[in-house]
């Protein structure tokens, strides 16, 4: 994982001393997460909310085509109902994705790439009929702290510095390779939705 870092930092360096232009911005908006069981279709999950924000930067290189690395915050998991209320797992991510963005037409375009994420905090919480319960970090001994994924989407240029966008990303590796005897092994997805703001 941090050779990919490295040579991803190679590359943007590289392009940004050829680049046309080179600008930063910053980025907010929502998430609806959910996973995908890779062992266990019978354990039902739904979609929760959260929130994604961080830093972004465009490395423009000709008219239609620009590199577009992003340093990002995001809240994945999910919730299931279980025996006696709902249970719902929030993940907190330090996500780069490394994404190549494509003028499609005047104000859209597309953008796909890998994606490197980085585990920073697990949240448990348990609401019952009773009693809500939370907890941080329990049951996560076993996840990885660090996942490769994808990200695929499009944005819509409002005006040349504020801009819409929607993507999904959803992570190549198991967050939790073998599961346990309550949650089964799985992958996140998340489907994302955002404003940026260039400088």
């Amino acid at each position: 994982m941090k050779k990919i870092l490295i040579i991803a930092i190679g590359v943007f360096a590289a392009g940004a001393v050829q680049a046309q232009d080179v600008s930063f911005g910053i980025k907010g908006g929502g998430n609806m997460s959910n996973i995908i069981k890779t062992n266990d279709d019978s354990y039902n999950t739904e979609f929760k909310p959260g929130f994604q924000g961080g830093l972004t930067m465009e490395i423009g290189l000709g008219k239609t085509f620009a590199f577009a690395p992003e340093l990002m915050y995001s809240q994945k998991g999910y919730k299931t109902d279980t025996f006696g209320g709902t249970y719902t797992q929030t993940t907190s991510w330090v996500d780069i994705p490394i994404l190549a963005k494509i003028q499609a037409a005047p104000q859209f375009n597309i953008f796909l790439g890998p994606q490197v994420s980085f585990l920073t905090q697990t949240k448990n919480k348990f609401e019952g009929d009773i009693t809500v319960q939370d907890e941080l970090e329990e049951g996560s001994e076993t996840f990885k702290k660090s996942i490769a994924g994808g990200v695929v989407g499009a944005g819509f240029d409002i005006t040349p510095k504020i801009g819409i966008s929607a993507r999904y990303a959803i992570d190549f590796q198991k967050t939790d390779e073998e599961g346990n005897s309550s949650t089964p092994a799985f992958k996140n997805q998340v489907v994302q939705a955002g404003l940026g703001f260039k400088f």
